[in-house]
Formats: structure tokens, sequence, C-alpha cells
């Protein structure tokens, strides 16, 4: 349930601080688990530049992969709030890379998912719309929409997703489709036009059959675009989390 409190624990682990939830099932959608590191004894040298380790050359694993590196190959530390890491830690060249574009979407289009936007709503095949204003929930776990109603969409229960562009209607190709965030992975994107509308297809708490949502840019469509554009990112971010 979307009720359940956000409390937050700080917990030790042999790469660092990290600030996570303090019931596990409630970790954010888009977090990674910790890597299992590969054992001392099965890399007598580094993955990257093949160095071998003596007393001198120090062993040291990355935080985000767990592979073995010398100093040189892992000296970078960057923050990885995918592992609600509290501080920067060290990562190999690769994964630095990596976490450096996510560090975007943590200081930009995250903010923007949870500031939310004013969208026309249609569910299902009703010919009735809403006006209403969608954000994700703090725990990123939801989807909120309020209006003269109020519903909420589990992210983990979304099977399908489609990011529509302006001149577009679902189905078309010039959209950004998400065939399914459940079992699999399958990114199709077209054109730069500004992004007017997203579909959905989801299963309600309690309920196997799938339920369609549709919103339009209402008010600010400036505003709802940039939404749009933050939620196609996290929905690439929910499925490199689903697949690790």
């Amino acid at each position: 349930m979307s009720s359940v409190p956000d409390g937050k624990k700080l917990v030790r682990s042999p790469s660092g601080l990290r600030m996570v939830p303090e019931n596990g099932a409630f970790n954010s959608p888009f977090s990674l688990d910790e890597p299992q590191w590969v054992p001392d004894k099965e890399c007598p040298r580094c993955m990257q530049c093949d160095t071998k380790f003596d007393f001198i050359r120090r062993k040291h694993h990355c935080r985000r992969c767990g592979r073995c590196f010398c100093d040189k190959c892992c000296s970078k530390k960057v923050a990885l709030p995918r592992m609600c890491f509290v501080d920067p830690v060290r990562q190999c060249a690769e994964c630095s890379l990596v976490s450096q574009k996510e560090l975007e979407f943590y200081d930009k289009q995250l903010k923007v998912l949870l500031g939310g936007g004013t969208f026309v709503v249609t569910l299902g095949t009703s010919d009735k719309s809403e006006t209403m204003t969608c954000r994700l929930s703090n725990n990123h776990r939801y989807l909120f929409l309020d209006g003269e109603s109020h519903f909420e969409v589990e992210l983990s229960r979304i099977s399908s997703m489609q990011i529509l562009t302006d001149g577009t209607s679902p189905g078309e190709e010039d959209v950004h489709t998400y065939t399914s965030l459940l079992d699999g992975l399958c990114v199709s994107e077209g054109g730069t036009s500004r992004a007017s509308g997203m579909l959905l297809h989801y299963k309600p708490m309690g309920s196997q059959d799938a339920q369609q949502l549709q919103m339009e840019a209402a008010e600010d469509k400036k505003l709802a675009s940039l939404w749009l554009a933050a939620m196609h990112k996290a929905a690439k971010l929910l499925h490199e989390a689903r697949d690790q």
C-alpha cells in the first residue's frame, strides 16, 4: 500500500554507509542491489589492465560491479544513489561513467517527476476525461493522480508504456514504446518531437486484468512535456533494475 511509512535507517556494508528503507520490501523501484565482490583469491591481477597485485599494488573492488581492480583503474569516487550510498564510492572507469550519467536523473528528472504535471486523464475505453495532476510518490513506487477523484498506479504493476509525441496517436510509429516493463526490454524511440502524452497498461491492486490509462498534456504543456520526458528516462532505469 502507498500508505506504508517511508522510514529509513543507516546501515554499514563493506562498500560504505547506506541509507535504506527500514522495510526492504519498499525499496525504490529504481534501486540496485549491491553486487557480490569477486573474492580476492580469484583475482590475482587487475581485471582491467592485468597488472599483478602485490604488497605495493593493492586490489580494490568497484562498488557498482564488484569486480577487482588496481588503484589506477578504480580511483574515481562517484555518487551512487541507486544503491543508496550516503557518500561517493569507489568505482571503475566504466561504472563511474554510467553513474555520472544517472546523476542527471536524480538531480533533475526525479525532481520533475516528484513535482508533477497536469494532464487530461482517460481511464479504459471511457469517453469521460478528467483533468488531474500526476506525480511520482516520495518513495518512487507509485504514480499519484489527483483531481476531483484520486487513484494511484504502482510502477511495478505497469506492463506497457508509450510516450506519445506531437502529432501521434497510440500505436503509431513515432512514439517511445516500452512493450513490457515487467517481462523484458524492448525500447523503440522515435523522432525528437515534444512529448505530448502517455498511454499505460497496468494491473490494479487485487486484479490480474490490465487497465488502460491515457494521459494528454493539459494547461502547462511545456511542464507536462518535461514530466513525460523524465518519465521516459525513469522507464529506462526501471528496465535496468529489473534486468539485473
